[in-house]
């Protein structure tokens, strides 16, 4: 959809204008409105009227003469000649000597010229200034407070070529129910003609990159009504009040473009709890407090809806959420197997493709990814693509763009010495082997040990058959017991560990912690929850609800569960040294194993019994 921005002219024009007609007054027009009440004469015209004693007042300067007449009505200036007894004859002809001719010449004059006209002048520049200010916001009582008080919301006009349902992928529940506001949006007879009202507000939830933003695009394209956008953020405002005003100006033009949709991105930005506390500047509860009431008296039959978008539902105050303002709460997930292919294929459609990409075996590999990291994996296999001189993307370049998003750009300027890239294979092998020799686990799909830009020396890439929503507690611990593995393999092949195991050590942590704390996996506590997650869209941020004793007694259980994996990953690594020694040696000269590869070796009999790159 086509944004409507109206023509805006930077307030320092306006500022530069007023200083530029001050210059003007005081340093040209004053000026020169004095320099014409005195008229210059030549020098024999003064001799000539002294003789004749006609001279009123006269100022002798260095440079000049100035000289009135008997009736000091008019006055003169002329240049100065050397002559000795000018003085004296002057005196002789009854002149008199002031220093103050030309200020004392013309009071009304002086008074008009310097007061009033120059009041006159700026008034009217004031006058004109204001007209084009209430002209360029819009007028009323908020266009006094220079813009402040009005509402930045972005202006959608209605557009064909907007975007549309068809655009977004991946989200069928969602779209499903945004399409009742569009249907009540064109036909609002057939719902008043049963009673049925529409919902105020729809609030999307979700976490960041999920196209909740990009889903209220589409029901503003569907409906082809006016489509206002604003964020949170642009309510709140330095001085107390602004941000009040803003929401009754967007609300005045929703009313007076209705039907329309109004979209609030952001919303948690001033729609938090109120905590009850008084501080110095409540301008964000004042806002809050101007929405609900807003909110609560505008007329829904004219066809406004409200939508808005968060990431922090939790953080929201409770009298927003209620019925009668946001009483739909849609969420807006990750998107599923069938939906990462799906958004796939759409921006795949913005870029040439080979005939050989499979999206199920990309979609597969990017499990857990947005809807946002989906576009970016579409993108960067264009990006390779040119790099490399093709005219098309292929599967190589998809299945390199998900490594990118999750592991970042290959580190080709980074090379490991003999020893590290030995340590690194039989590391990444162990994971993998681990992995592979556990049952309720998922198959290894790729092995590398090239570095990475986000630090990773090198992984082991898994990926599940199909679509999985539950673990069993089997599944967990052998999940603990893969992380184990690479240091498992350390310590069985070298004797000795490395800081390579940093990342595994905590998610081996994390996950052996959320199965006693959350999961209830633990026989001791059972089902009681020892911590809660908050921002659950957001990374959820965990804290613990128990006591110190309880925490510690945690800590034990913790340590004695990742221990127990570890010690089951070494065993299955003791068990099959031959193929470790035969993986990690492979992987040692060709530094990526596809998974194909791993199986064909890892099912044929070993071929050597020990890498020569024991100790």
């Amino acid at each position: 959809m086509q944004e409507v921005k109206p023509p805006k002219k930077p307030m320092i024009f306006f500022y530069l204008i007023v200083i530029i007609a001050l210059f003007c007054i005081n340093f040209l027009l004053m000026p020169a409105i004095a320099e014409r009440q005195v008229k210059e004469v030549d020098y024999s015209k003064f001799m000539q009227m002294m003789e004749d004693k006609k001279i009123g007042s006269v100022n002798i300067e260095s440079n000049q003469i100035i000289f009135t007449d008997k009736s000091e009505e008019h006055i003169y200036k002329t240049g100065t000649i050397t002559d000795p007894d000018l003085v004296n004859r002057l005196y002789d002809s009854g002149a008199k000597f002031s220093s103050e001719i030309v200020k004392q010449s013309s009071p009304i004059s002086n008074f008009l010229f310097g007061f009033l006209v120059p009041m006159l002048i700026f008034i009217a520049l004031g006058q004109w200034l204001s007209k084009k200010m209430l002209a360029k916001m819009g007028g009323g009582m908020d266009s006094m407070k220079f813009g402040m008080g009005k509402s930045n919301a972005k202006v959608y006009v209605k557009s064909t070529s907007g975007i549309k349902f068809s655009d977004v992928a991946g989200e069928d529940e969602a779209k499903e129910l945004l399409s009742e506001l569009v249907d009540y949006l064109h036909n609002p007879e057939q719902y008043r003609e049963i009673g049925a009202s529409m919902p105020k507000g729809a609030l999307l939830v979700g976490p960041p990159g999920t196209g909740k933003t990009l889903l209220a695009k589409a029901v503003a394209g569907e409906a082809n009504v006016p489509f206002f956008s604003i964020s949170g953020s642009e309510f709140v405002e330095m001085f107390v009040g602004m941000g009040a005003a803003k929401v009754r100006d967007l609300f005045k033009q929703a009313n007076e473009k209705a039907p329309c949709i109004v979209f609030i991105d952001e919303i948690d930005a001033i729609g938090k709890k109120r905590n009850g506390q008084i501080s110095g500047n409540d301008e964000r509860e004042q806002t809050l407090n101007q929405l609900l009431t807003e909110m609560d008296g505008f007329d829904g039959s004219k066809g406004v809806v409200i939508l808005a978008a968060t990431n922090q539902p939790d953080s929201l105050d409770p009298a927003l959420l209620r019925p009668g303002r946001f009483d739909r709460r849609i969420p807006v997930e990750l998107p599923d197997l069938q939906g990462r292919i799906d958004i796939l294929k759409v921006h795949a459609k913005k870029i040439k493709v080979g005939d050989n990409v499979d999206y199920a075996a990309v979609a597969k590999a990017a499990a857990g990814a947005s809807g946002a990291e989906l576009a970016n994996i579409v993108n960067e296999a264009a990006l390779r693509a040119v790099r490399d001189h093709r005219k098309f993307v292929t599967q190589a370049d998809m299945e390199e763009s998900v490594e990118i998003v999750i592991a970042g750009y290959q580190k080709k300027n980074r090379v490991l010495s003999n020893k590290e890239k030995l340590v690194v294979a039989y590391h990444e092998v162990g994971h993998a082997l681990v992995a592979a020799k556990q049952t309720e686990s998922a198959p290894v799909h790729k092995i590398t040990i090239i570095p990475r830009t986000s630090g990773a020396l090198g992984y082991t890439m898994q990926v599940e058959d199909g679509e999985h929503f539950l673990m069993t507690k089997e599944e967990l611990e052998n999940k603990i017991a893969t992380f184990t593995g690479g240091r498992a393999a350390e310590e069985l092949i070298f004797h000795q560990v490395t800081t390579g195991a940093s990342n595994d050590i905590e998610q081996a942590t994390k996950l052996a912690k959320a199965m006693i704390t959350r999961y209830g996996m633990n026989e001791e506590f059972g089902m009681v929850a020892m911590e809660t997650v908050t921002n659950q869209y957001l990374g959820g941020d965990t804290s613990m609800a128990c006591s110190l004793e309880t925490q510690t007694e945690i800590d034990k259980k913790v340590r004695d569960l990742v221990k127990q994996e570890h010690a089951k990953a070494y065993k299955i690594l003791e068990d099959n040294v031959g193929k470790l020694h035969e993986l990690a040696k492979y992987l040692y000269e060709n530094e990526t194993i596809t998974g194909e590869e791993f199986m064909h070796i890892l099912n044929t009999p070993a071929q050597i019994p020990q890498f020569e790159g024991e100790e």
